[in-house]
């Protein structure tokens, strides 16, 4: 045993391509084949340390799982399994979390999952408490997640930095949400951020988006020790952090300034593939860098350009398309998407989600709507989709009729050109003092009338902690005001946990407030 863990220590240190080599030395090694035929030979009368120990150093050197000594040691665990103590069932669990299911590892992890059930009470150790956790994983019956849960939640107080990080990872391998956990993990790791590995930093929002779970100061720390730090990463590095926190609706801003310094200051080093992840996080996050924008907006589309001849249709258009989201028009890449041919190759790939479609038509309306060249129509076609309201913004019909006097005062459920939607419209005098009657202004068109567009979005649509609008609802946005609309965007969520009169008062100040007439700031779009 002591020959075999040892072994396994060394041949963990090597690089993959090292293990490969020494993996071949090893199987081949008379002293090896005897070994292994007196572990076989002795299985039944080693000590339960021995036994477990033993099985965990084979798996991990890669003795194949079907070979007569590796389904002899399986069953001697079986045999044997009342024997363990909690240090032996979290390296068997360990263990048969890395194996494959066959007849004798699932009878083994079916029998230890009863013995976990039952030994739960008397486990103290949080080391072996995290194990069990993600070894048992996600499969785990939810009672059984429920005893782990309490046997941790006992023991969190005396909580360390290294057991918080593995017990946070270790509820994401189980995908159990515990707040508790989780709450208690996160302080001690914003108060040990500067210990945390890189590749940990990364995992620890894997595992947050895993969990559903979304706690803003725990990534601002994370965004303030990589960006306090950025001179020490790599810039895929970076890459991989923002698009962590993108995927988590995080938008860590001064990152995404520095990471668009670096990109203009040595674009070589973005291929199509890392070009595509920065597209996405940007137009998602819909940040545009505070400090030379046109120069790195520039850059993004020389490397796409540069990218051209070898890429498929389909990423050219995701590519577009989150330029697009942002308000920039890649000529010569949009010149090269909308050929016919290119169109139909679009259009008649997989696409059963139509999301080839529905990017073609929002790049379409990007370069008729974003292009300097577009006027504000002297007319608007619109049409009211139905009288009736979602459940959710009947509060908000109801708080408009109580501030504005009159269902016709206002439109609901309002439908434009280019497939946008506007929950409610009220129109005002030239000089923003009087809401005017519906009718009214729809008789007697006038250009100084002020159309107010009400969108009562979701908090998914903003990024996490703050109303700064996401890509696609900062894009609506941007068109509605092109088309003559002010446009006052309102948490939907918020909005709801309001009591009736606040709510009133609330959209009041949203109509007569200066700020409900103020554009949005400039995007890229002026460079066109």
């Amino acid at each position: 045993t002591n020959s075999l863990t040892m072994a396994w220590r060394l041949f963990k240190s090597l690089s993959e391509e090292q293990q490969r080599y020494e993996k071949q030395l090893i199987f081949e090694h008379p002293a090896f084949v005897k070994l292994c035929q007196q572990l076989l030979r002795d299985a039944r009368r080693m000590t339960r340390g021995d036994l477990v120990f033993s099985l965990h150093a084979l798996v991990n050197l890669g003795v194949p799982q079907n070979t007569l000594l590796v389904q002899t040691l399986v069953r001697v665990c079986q045999e044997k399994l009342n024997q363990l103590d909690n240090r032996c069932i979290s390296v068997l669990a360990t263990t048969l979390a890395g194996m494959d299911k066959d007849k004798n590892v699932s009878a083994l992890q079916a029998g230890l999952q009863l013995l976990v059930e039952q030994r739960i009470s008397s486990i103290r150790d949080i080391f072996v408490l995290q194990n069990l956790m993600k070894c048992l994983g996600k499969d785990a019956p939810v009672f059984l997640k429920k005893k782990l849960e309490m046997a941790v939640v006992r023991e969190i107080d005396d909580l360390t930095f290294p057991n918080a990080l593995r017990v946070f990872l270790a509820l994401a391998a189980m995908n159990y949400c515990s707040l508790p956990i989780l709450n208690a993990c996160s302080k001690k790791i914003q108060e040990n951020v500067h210990d945390v590995p890189f590749r940990q930093l990364i995992l620890i929002l894997e595992a947050c988006h895993t969990l559903l779970y979304r706690n803003v100061r725990l990534f601002s720390a994370l965004a303030d020790y990589v960006n306090s730090t950025a001179y020490l990463w790599d810039k895929r590095q970076i890459i991989l952090f923002v698009s962590a926190c993108e995927t988590l609706g995080f938008r860590p801003t001064e990152l995404l300034d520095i990471l668009a310094e670096k990109v203009t200051g040595d674009p070589d080093f973005l291929n199509f593939k890392n070009l595509l992840i920065v597209l996405r996080v940007y137009s998602r996050l819909n940040h545009v860098p505070r400090v030379q924008k046109h120069l790195f907006f520039e850059t993004l589309h020389s490397c796409l350009n540069k990218c051209l001849p070898q890429i498929s249709k389909t990423e050219l258009l995701k590519a577009v398309y989150a330029l697009g989201i942002l308000g920039y028009l890649p000529h010569h890449a949009l010149d090269e998407l909308l050929q016919k041919d290119s169109k139909d190759e679009l259009i008649l790939s997989d696409d059963p989600k139509e999301q080839n479609t529905m990017m073609l038509r929002c790049v379409k309306t990007c370069m008729e709507l974003d292009s300097p060249s577009f006027t504000k129509p002297a007319f608007l076609l619109t049409e009211n989709l139905s009288s009736l309201v979602s459940l959710n913004l009947r509060k908000a019909q109801e708080a408009l009729i109580e501030l504005l006097g009159d269902e016709n005062m206002f439109r609901q459920n309002v439908q434009l050109p280019y497939r946008y939607h506007i929950d409610f419209e009220i129109r005002m005098d030239s000089d923003r003092k009087k809401v005017l009657p519906i009718a009214a202004a729809d008789d007697h068109p006038d250009s100084r009338v002020q159309r107010l567009a009400f969108l009562f979005a979701p908090m998914s649509a903003f990024c996490l902690g703050t109303t700064h609008p996401q890509g696609k609802l900062a894009m609506k946005k941007r068109h509605l005001n092109k088309l003559g609309y002010h446009v006052i965007l309102i948490q939907n969520k918020k909005f709801q946990e309001m009591k009736n009169e606040d709510a009133v008062e609330f959209l009041k100040r949203k109509i007569y407030s200066e700020d409900a007439f103020s554009f949005p700031e400039a995007t890229v779009q002026d460079n066109n």
